[in-house]
């Protein structure tokens, strides 16, 4: 899978692929053709920096409605001959999402589009758990027999089988026809279940890992083993040095800190982070200046972890660094630093801007700092990376500062961002937004008769426009 190119925010496409609130007010005064075009390339070539976190399909289902869309180019996308050559789950997993969401607003051919996948698609267990959520028992028998004839009888497909029963993310369908009278359909997939619940059970009973009695040197070489095979494990490693570690091994864990291997000095800089050890601190700085690339992200994630005043004090000598601790120092202060170190955090924000672009990764403990510290300052910033940000969530953060630092975001962004594509932005704008604003009022009632909404939500919602309207 290609990354999908995010087009510029201004465009009508660019919009929609981020999820924001305007991207849905422009394709209702678009031309429906137009909107239609940029609806249907973003639910076929999923936009989004991270599907599992991201929301879009019910800010795509919705505006489906609104268009009075037509599924055929999401039919097309689900059957081509691609979807046989190419199983990722992420090429198909939004359109799937977004249907499922179309069947409880009651289209009917969302519903049949999902059946018909569950029984012939690749992605078919996706599909399966969106209908588990929406459809009836009698449809969801109907899918046994060719769900089940994915899985041949022999040992392979049985085993195949047990793992998609024991994996599955919503278990209803497999309950369903676990209790059907057919011995090829009830018998097995019960058989199916027993034999996974038994698998799991033995993985529980052959456990890998550190046994009790064991040294500081046998925690460090299991942590060495592991990055000898190109996988960390500093980090359970050093959960496992305060577990066999006494006061008397404390010299030897410093020096591995100071100069062990890649494995070891990880888990040693990240045991003393978590002990809050002032000796840590120049060990960090150390490791910046001779450690591997390993070394140094164990260092600087591991300083981030701090909380004490010591900590504290050194982030801010270090915030003005040119160089990955001085970024962590930047995120330190905008989590634990007070109202003097807003310029620091301010600097920060910018600078992260500047080198990394709106979605660089640091943008987010900074983007809350701001918000937490009330920068007015910022508010510039903050604006700049609501409207590029291609992340829904780094966007409802900015959304988020900016409700705190921006005194025209009322009337604002919050307007729009009741049309969001994340339900905490748009509970977020629920709360804010200038109800004096018609628009306002008439998305406010749609949220609150809309099931697809949060109980959460509805009541903020309610909240705002009162039991009579």
């Amino acid at each position: 899978m290609f990354d999908t190119v995010i087009a510029p925010s201004g465009t009508l496409l660019g919009l929609l692929q981020r999820g924001r609130g305007d991207g849905t007010l422009h394709a209702l005064t678009a031309p429906r053709e137009e909107a239609l075009a940029a609806l249907n390339h973003c639910v076929l070539s999923d936009p989004r920096h991270d599907w599992q976190v991201e929301n879009r399909s019910l800010y795509y289902a919705r505006l489906y409605l609104d268009l009075n869309g037509s599924l055929e180019q999401i039919a097309q996308h689900l059957f081509c001959a691609e979807d046989v050559l190419d199983s990722d789950e992420t090429r198909t997993g939004l359109a799937l999402s977004v249907l499922g969401h179309l069947a409880s607003y009651g289209r009917d051919d969302a519903l049949m589009l999902l059946r018909r996948y569950a029984a012939e698609g690749s992605n078919w267990a996706w599909a399966l758990d969106e209908l588990a959520l929406r459809d009836d028992d009698s449809g969801l028998r109907t899918l046994a027999e060719p769900v089940l004839a994915r899985f041949p009888r022999t040992a392979e497909g049985d085993t195949e089988l047990s793992a998609a029963v024991r994996d599955a993310f919503e278990p209803r369908p497999w309950r369903l026809w676990a209790e059907d009278p057919r011995e090829f359909i009830g018998a097995r997939v019960r058989a199916a279940g027993e034999r996974g619940s038994f698998d799991q059970w033995q993985r529980q009973m052959r456990p890998a890992g550190p046994r009790p009695g064991w040294s500081v040197a046998a925690v460090f070489a299991w942590a060495e083993e592991a990055m000898e095979r190109g996988a960390g494990r500093h980090v359970p490693a050093a959960r496992c040095l305060t577990a066999v570690a006494g006061p008397e091994d404390l010299p030897e864990i410093i020096s591995a800190a100071r100069s062990g291997s890649d494995g070891a000095r990880s888990t040693a800089l990240r045991y003393l982070a978590d002990a809050q050890d002032p000796v840590v601190l120049d060990l960090v700085e150390a490791a910046l200046i001779d450690g591997s690339q390993t070394v140094i992200e164990a260092a600087v994630d591991a300083f981030e972890r701090m909380t004490d005043d010591n900590a504290l004090e050194r982030a801010r000598r270090w915030a003005e660094r040119p160089d990955a601790l001085g970024a962590a120092a930047g995120r330190v202060l905008a989590c634990r630093g007070g109202a003097q170190d807003a310029s620091l955090v301010l600097g920060a924000l910018r600078e992260a801007v500047r080198s990394e672009g709106a979605d660089g990764p640091t943008l987010w403990t900074l983007v809350d700092g701001t918000g937490r510290l009330g920068i007015a300052c910022a508010a510039p910033v903050l604006r700049h990376i609501y409207r590029e940000t291609a992340s829904s969530h780094l966007r409802g953060r900015a959304a988020d500062a900016l409700a705190a630092t921006d005194p025209s975001f009322a009337a604002g962004f919050a307007v729009e961002c009741l049309w969001d594509c994340e339900e905490t932005t748009r509970e977020l704008a629920a709360r804010r937004a200038e109800t004096a604003d018609s628009r306002v009022v008439e998305q406010l009632r749609r949220l609150a008769a809309d099931p697809a909404e949060e109980t959460e939500m509805q009541t903020v919602v309610r909240s705002r426009i009162g039991p009579d309207a």
